[in-house]
């Protein structure tokens, strides 16, 4: 699948949005992290700014996004469509919970059951995100059981790292926080290499002769080209990563968005670093994250091929 860039902005960001705030609501309801005024104003902005851009991106992407409000309509077939309904629903109990927080230094009785909702809501939208490419059977890579919990992991990893940054920022930095981390970097690395594992020795169940109809009459071979010129078709759903490059994005993924970060985190856990150095830390290993999860998402729909490109000649 070709790899748009507000699709591949909208999954990251938002994702790394929500993960920062299911841990806000996390370590804010228990205290580990203080109820100040300036650190809640710049938490909850990264937050739902990142959920913010990310749904806007995915809304542009629409080939007619002046529809986007009919195209919620559609919740009870689509889970695109439900992935919007819960998206805008979720900045209720996170705007409410930023409120007691910002503005009342609060995270107990109503604003507790707002911080609760708004977590529960921020996982059910990033599983509804991974399940409008994970329910579509034509694209072998998309639809199996490794998609639904890698978006999970992968969202709530780069949450905290989002946290430590934040934290750090603010000299409230908690070795809870880096170890919350480190387990899901390390969770993440294991599921990502277990999808390319499954991708990489899995074949599509399609061939030539199922999509025709005619493997009854035994091997169906393609006879010419059904095309002279490359069409939008070939041009969308089978755009192809030379398996060189692929290569070299995996092993970039496996640096940038595992190896570093962990590396970081072990830093901040086991090394007696000063709140400066700390902030400077936790930032390089955002910055290698950022970097990381876009070439994984990149990756995500460039190695994606649809079963329509059989008719064209390719083996899936």
């Amino acid at each position: 699948m070709h790899p748009a860039f507000s699709v591949i902005f909208f999954t990251t960001a938002s994702g790394a949005g929500y993960g920062l705030l299911a841990l806000l609501a996390l370590f804010g309801v228990t205290g580990l992290l203080p109820l100040d005024t300036l650190l809640g104003f710049v938490a909850f902005a990264l937050s739902l700014g990142l959920i913010g851009a990310g749904l806007l991106s995915s809304m542009l992407h629409l080939g007619h996004p002046e529809r986007f409000l009919h195209a919620l309509t559609q919740w009870r077939t689509s889970w695109l469509a439900r992935e919007g309904v819960i998206a805008i629903a979720t900045f209720v109990p996170a705007g409410l919970f930023g409120i007691g927080w910002v503005f009342f230094n609060s995270a107990s009785g109503l604003f507790a059951w707002m911080a609760a909702l708004a977590a529960v809501m921020a996982a059910t939208t990033v599983f509804m995100t991974s399940m409008i490419y994970a329910s579509l059977k034509p694209i072998r890579q998309w639809h199996n059981g490794f998609v639904p919990p890698a978006y999970l992991v992968l969202g709530a990893m780069t949450g905290a790292v989002l946290l430590v940054l934040v934290s750090s920022l603010f000299g409230v930095f908690n070795p809870v926080f880096a170890l919350l981390a480190l387990a899901l970097l390390a969770a993440g690395w294991v599921l990502k290499a277990a999808y390319w594992r499954h991708i990489d020795s899995s074949r599509s169940q399609s061939t030539l002769g199922t999509a025709t109809g005619l493997d009854k009459f035994g091997e169906v071979r393609l006879l010419e080209m059904p095309h002279t010129e490359e069409n939008f078709l070939m041009r969308e759903m089978g755009f192809q990563v030379a398996r060189k490059h692929a290569a070299k994005l995996r092993l970039i993924v496996h640096a940038a968005l595992f190896l570093v970060p962990l590396a970081v985190m072990a830093l901040l856990l086991w090394l007696p670093l000063g709140p400066v150095a700390i902030f400077f830390v936790a930032l390089a290993a955002a910055g290698s994250t950022v970097l990381g999860v876009v070439t994984e998402r990149w990756l995500f729909f460039g190695e994606a091929t649809h079963t329509s490109m059989l008719y064209y000649g390719r083996t899936m």
